[in-house]
């Protein structure tokens, strides 16, 4: 997806740091910016729909209060997530962003990987997908329904062999922390022929000093100053 000359500017949940997180004027905000790709958060409903949400519950990013597992789509419609916006579905989202944008879709629930997989699919979308998660199971779930896809394995703390659970876990990118990437691990990354990515980096001066590593992205919530 990547030379390694090329550093690709993620948008992390949009632009969250321009626009409300994991909306469509976000999302639209990281296009206007020239972002490569748009990391945004999928949890499904009550009722079996799509949305994006980083948390599990509504309380910090919008009016209402709740866990959106245990809400219906109806009802998390309702809620305003600043400045008028709706929490969107996975489908808006893919429209809005096909042929203009690629996407990753970080899996933020259990057993949501095929349902994400199959809607993507069945929208026909143009561009670039990564599926993430911190939940590694979830990744390996999706060899069967989408043999090809790009996945990436995303870190907080970083276990004993990174690298080992990237190829157990049969994913072609990982996500690190910023603060946790150094130039061994990007080439040992990079020699077991995954792309590395990292997050959230806002900071200049840490943009600056993770793009020395030789990295193939980078998230932040300002990608303008990638």
């Amino acid at each position: 997806m990547t030379s390694r000359n090329k550093i690709l500017r993620i948008g992390h949940r949009g632009a969250a740091g321009y626009a409300p997180e994991n909306t469509l004027v976000s999302i639209q905000k990281a296009v206007e910016l020239g972002c490569d790709l748009v990391e945004v958060d999928v949890r499904r409903t009550k009722d079996g729909h799509l949305v994006l949400l980083h948390d599990e519950r509504v309380d910090r990013t919008t009016n209402g209060k709740g866990a959106v597992a245990e809400m219906t789509l109806e009802r998390l419609r309702k809620l305003d997530t600043g400045g008028g916006q709706r929490i969107p579905t996975l489908q808006e989202t893919l429209q809005v962003a096909s042929g203009r944008v690629g996407l990753i879709l970080e899996l933020k629930a259990s057993r949501i990987g095929a349902q994400v997989c199959a809607l993507v699919q069945q929208a026909g979308f143009t561009g670039p997908v990564i599926y993430a998660s911190f939940l590694h199971e979830e990744l390996l779930s999706l060899r069967e329904p989408a043999p090809t896809a790009a996945t990436m394995a995303l870190f907080k703390k970083l276990p004993q062999d990174p690298v080992a659970w990237a190829v157990n876990g049969r994913a072609t990118h990982a996500g690190l922390r910023f603060d946790t990437a150094t130039k061994p691990l990007v080439n040992d990354l990079h020699r077991a022929g995954r792309q590395v990515f990292v997050y959230t980096v806002n900071k200049p001066k840490d943009i600056q000093r993770v793009g020395a590593l030789g990295l193939d992205g980078i998230i932040s919530d300002f990608p303008d100053r990638i």
